[in-house]
């Protein structure tokens, strides 16, 4: 069969607790189109999936029509890539099991990759940013929750049920703080969104010095790193508290698997050298004496508003195209 023309243009969608970011990319990675909408205007998954099919076929239809377009690939919070499935998402209102990427293929007639966040963002990182020309890394994102995709001979590890790279629910504080998935002393617990500020509430508690926090109300990660960046002292503690822990967590990580290097990304990483210096110092006390000194330890380089989708670009050019339409 001769085939006459290739399509050279995927739809990548970013789905995260507050925003969803969809967009048309070409097989170079140029963002084509690009628009958001809030994830929170939906409580209920079926006006979700009905609202984001119908923007992303206005989208198709204003930039070229579908026989430009091969597939869709999909990222998401606790999204399974083997099953096409959001499982029991600690941190969105739709809870079991959304079997979102038959859902999406269904409403757009293309074929439908979903998964995981962070698997997705290490593939970003690999395909178009800072593991460009690496084989064994490990992505870490650090925002509402803590997730991580190991990557093994340039291909992604998702382990036996598709789960593996759950490091922000590894247990870093036997008996510790209580974690959204039900478990305690988690990781995810001590350097997630939610976690920071309990780690601020609890120096705001214990010491009485003033501090910028004091006066916040709604305060948020970015608000601590703001305060750090203007001095305050108990505002780079919190910082100080959840490098340490999150080093802690990493040098596990990297003396079972002896990657080139780990990436961080993530809302939680713009804390930047308040949060970094804490974290390489730590790592480097707590990992494998063998291995110390030879992980790089590394900030992604690509632009938050673009790196989901990009990630999913590169998710969706790995399913088997399909189409109702061309």
């Amino acid at each position: 069969m001769i085939q006459r023309t290739v399509k050279t243009r995927v739809v990548g969608i970013g789905l995260s607790i507050d925003e969803t970011v969809y967009a048309i990319v070409d097989v170079r990675g140029n963002i084509i189109a690009k628009d958001t909408f809030a994830t929170t205007d939906f409580v209920n998954v079926n006006d979700f999936v009905t609202y984001l099919s119908e923007k992303v076929v206005e989208m198709i239809e204003n930039n070229g029509g579908y026989e430009c377009i091969r597939s869709v690939g999909v990222s998401s919070p606790s999204a399974n890539f083997l099953t096409g499935c959001i499982e029991n998402a600690p941190n969105l209102p739709w809870k079991g099991q959304i079997p979102l990427a038959a859902m999406l293929q269904d409403r757009l007639g293309l074929a439908v990759a979903l998964g995981n966040d962070a698997h997705v963002r290490a593939l970003g990182e690999y395909v178009f940013g800072s593991a460009h020309g690496m084989k064994d890394f490990i992505v870490v994102n650090l925002g509402h929750g803590v997730g991580s995709c190991i990557f093994t001979k340039g291909k992604a590890h998702l382990g036996s049920e598709g789960f593996a790279g759950e490091i922000g629910h590894s247990c870093i504080e036997h008996n510790g703080r209580l974690c959204g998935c039900g478990n305690h002393g988690c990781l995810e617990a001590y350097v997630g969104a939610k976690g920071i500020l309990q780690t601020a509430q609890e120096i705001l508690d214990s010491d009485p010095r003033p501090s910028l926090m004091r006066d916040r109300r709604d305060m948020t990660p970015a608000d601590i790193t703001a305060f750090a960046d203007e001095g305050d002292v108990l505002a780079q503690e919190v910082y100080r508290r959840a490098g340490h822990q999150l080093g802690i967590g990493l040098a596990n990580y990297a003396s079972i698997l002896n990657p080139e290097g780990i990436i961080l990304a993530g809302g939680i990483s713009h804390a930047g050298h308040w949060l970094l210096d804490a974290v390489n110092d730590s790592f480097e006390e707590h990992v494998f004496h063998n291995v110390r000194g030879k992980v790089k330890l590394l900030s992604s380089n690509l632009d938050q508003g673009e790196r989901d989708v990009l990630g999913a670009s590169a998710l969706a050019w790995d399913v088997k195209e399909y189409s109702l339409f061309v």
